[in-house]
């Protein structure tokens, strides 16, 4: 293995209750992190991490603030980025992939910190931005540039109150009236208003907003994206014809002010459209230099899949904090043993707890390698469509694919994550529940992932619909490759578990690869059957899709999910160099999360024929089992191999130094209020009756 500078990463303490297994691993932990994740994705991160704890803007609060409170700092730690020169100005002159990935790594650091904080300015820089370069033109640059120096407050308002996943039923307009050469913006009724809008609510004064174009003629033109100025950005007093106000507390991250707006007759230029796939002239003409300008904005808005890949990349690392702070814990806390009166064993030891928590830290591995690999991809064929000069061309050719894997990969990471969260928190018992040990807040703060960018269960309609139409297609069509296992369809089908496992033993990277092909093969063949059943019977289509969701349509996304996931971390870990013992536990870790997937789909394995008896069903369970056992001595080192520092994991409960109930000791004793009386002591007191008087 080269020789690699770790001298960038912080020591963690030699000695303390997390030592007696951070001993029994016979690799460098902080090896394995620069396995993981890049040398300058790791110096990016461990310097946000470095200047947040350095400035006591970034203190995190001992009890949960008031909302407005929280909405307050988090504007002002925005505000802050500028002045702690988190990005150099040499990052500007990086290609468009470059500078993005630069950006990424420090969104993903302030997320470790606070979710308010990182979407607040994914938001309000990131997205806008992303926006403007997909759907606006020369003209609209300058708002780049005012959106980074904090000039404008910016957002995006698509959603409205009745309509969020199907926005062609979006009802904002914005007619163009000639005589003036301005948009008309209006929203018909409080159903149409622009609602959940994350900065919208207190501060924005400029969103991208998404209208129906009307041009004079009445002709209504479809979605398009209008600047529309919404509050003074001297006083943030909304704009005369603008109603604009705040949705209230939500169930967590009140750092952020989600916002709602109605527009009554409000003007705006015309200069104001973002006109790259359809610009009206100013006499009011509509020109597009695409046939089918739907289609040109739908591959424009695949720039906003960034979004989407931002949320997995936060969910990866949700998932990673979450399985550190269990497996910390699970090392130092002891309970039970043997003997009655003897020595207690950590629960890490035992291996119904390394069956629930293992499987996580497994996949937290694995997808900090995947995410990242869908990322590289996804900014490779951003940057080929901005270089070239058929670039909607370019997009459109890979558009589908990469939407459909970004569709079922969302999902599958943010429910994972949430799994995780939930899963750690009543394995740490009691403690977890405790608001320092961070679970709590990670679970409510990460929630919204699972609905905002695109409600799971219809992103997964999206890639499965994607999917079975390669099935029924005449030629395949898989520019990235994820599905190029298609071409073997009518050998895959025939193939049984009893014949695979001579052909390809469980200890091969290829046996649970190849059992997915079969399974997707499998769902495919079996929910496009349904379908078609159900149209022969004279169902109609929209309803005939909409009955194949349980019947395997749902399982053939998540599968999609999982198998790219595998696939792209045995792919990573095949073009490394890496000495035995790295090897070693990468493969166990592969095999932990491998096999707990294949667990979660044995129904379809027997009902599909792949398997008969218990065989296939107990040799997974067996390999799993025996890889938590042996995943068991090093799981601490490969927690730290992911685990941000103690600043940003700010979890009381699982810290650097396994100082468990010392930690814990310190969080009672000096909680605020912890030895007061409480000012309301009177009202809860039971009287005591008068004794009365001898006299």
């Amino acid at each position: 293995m080269a020789s690699v500078d770790t001298s960038f990463i912080p020591d963690l303490p030699v000695s303390g209750p997390l030592s007696v297994y951070r001993k029994r691993a016979n690799f460098d932990w902080k090896r394995l992190r620069l396995i993981f994740e890049k040398e300058q994705a790791l110096r990016v991160k461990y310097n946000v991490w470095r200047r947040l704890e350095n400035d006591p803007l970034f203190a995190h609060a001992s009890r949960t603030l008031p909302m407005d409170e929280q909405k307050r700092l988090a504007a002002m730690q925005v505000n802050k980025m500028k002045e702690l020169n988190l990005v150099p100005k040499e990052i500007e002159s990086l290609s468009f992939s470059a500078k993005t990935k630069y950006l990424m790594h420090i969104n993903e650091a302030l997320a470790s910190y606070s979710s308010s904080l990182s979407v607040k300015i994914a938001l309000g820089v990131g997205l806008f931005n992303n926006a403007i370069r997909a759907m606006g033109t020369e003209k609209h640059t300058k708002y780049i540039d005012a959106a980074w120096n904090r000039e404008i407050i910016t957002c995006l308002a698509v959603t409205e109150v009745s309509h969020g996943s199907n926005t062609k039923r979006i009802r904002t307009t914005a007619t163009y009236d000639p005589s003036t050469q301005e948009f008309v913006v209006n929203t018909p009724d409080f159903e149409a208003a622009k609602c959940w809008v994350g900065n919208l609510g207190k501060m924005a004064t400029v969103a991208m907003t998404f209208a129906n174009l009307i041009t004079a003629d009445g002709e209504n033109h479809g979605l398009h994206g209008f600047l529309i100025p919404i509050r003074d950005p001297k006083t943030l007093l909304p704009y005369p014809g603008v109603l604009v106000g705040d949705i209230g507390e939500k169930s967590g991250l009140n750092g952020i002010d989600n916002g709602f707006v109605i527009f009554t007759n409000y003007r705006i230029p015309r200069d104001n459209h973002l006109n790259r796939t359809g610009n009206v002239s100013p006499e009011g003409v509509y020109e597009s230099v695409f046939a089918e300008p739907g289609k040109a904005l739908g591959a424009a808005l695949e720039s906003f899949s960034a979004g989407r890949i931002g949320i997995m990349q936060e969910s990866a690392n949700t998932l990673c904090s979450a399985a550190v702070i269990a497996v910390r814990y699970a090392a130092v806390r002891k309970q039970f043993g043997p003997e009655r009166q003897g020595e207690e064993m950590a629960i890490i030891e035992y291996q119904l707890h390394q069956y629930r928590i293992f499987p996580y830290l497994a996949a937290a591995c694995v997808q900090k390698i995947a995410v990242e690999e869908l990322t590289l991809t996804y900014l490779e064929i951003i940057a080929r469509s901005q270089a070239d000069s058929n670039g909607f061309d370019v997009l459109t050719q890979n558009a589908a694919e990469i939407h459909a894997l970004i569709s079922a990969s969302k999902p599958h990471i943010t429910w994972s994550a949430r799994d995780a969260i939930q899963e750690a928190r009543e394995a740490c018992g009691g403690h977890g529940y405790l608001r320092a040990a961070k679970l709590g807040q990670m679970r409510t703060d990460h929630d919204p992932l699972c609905t905002y960018e695109g409600d799971n269960n219809v992103l997964g309609q999206q890639a499965s619909n994607w999917l079975l139409r390669q099935w029924s297609a005449k030629k395949l069509e898989t520019p990235i490759g994820s599905i190029k296992f298609l071409e073997q369809r009518e050998k895959l089908l025939k193939l049984q578990y009893a014949q695979l496992v001579q052909q390809t033993p469980m200890d091969s990277w290829e046996f649970a690869l190849t059992c997915y092909e079969w399974l997707l093969c499998h769902l495919m063949a079996h929910t496009s059957g349904h379908i078609e059943a159900q149209l022969a019977a004279g169902v109609h289509r929209f309803e005939a899709r909409n009955n194949a969701q349980v019947a395997g349509a749902k399982e053939l996304s998540l599968a999609y999910a999982e198998y790219f996931a595998l696939s792209r971390f045995v792919g990573h870990v095949r073009q490394l160099n890496v000495d035995q013992s790295y090897a070693r536990v990468l493969r166990l870790l592969y095999d932990v999360y491998a096999m707990w997937l294949l667990e979660k789909h044995m129904r379809t394995f027997y009902v599909g024929g792949f398997a008969v008896g218990a065989q296939f069903s107990q040799a997974v369970q067996q390999r799993l089992l025996q890889s938590c056992a042996q995943l068991k001595d090093v799981a601490v080192s490969v927690a730290d191999a992911i685990a941000p520092p103690d600043f940003a994991l700010n979890s009381v409960i699982a810290k650097a130094d396994g100082l468990l109930y010392e930690n814990l000791q310190n969080e009672f004793m000096t909680n605020e209020g912890a030895f007061q009386r409480p000012y309301w002591w009177r009202e809860v007191i039971i009287p005591q009756p008068q004794e009365k008087s001898k006299l």
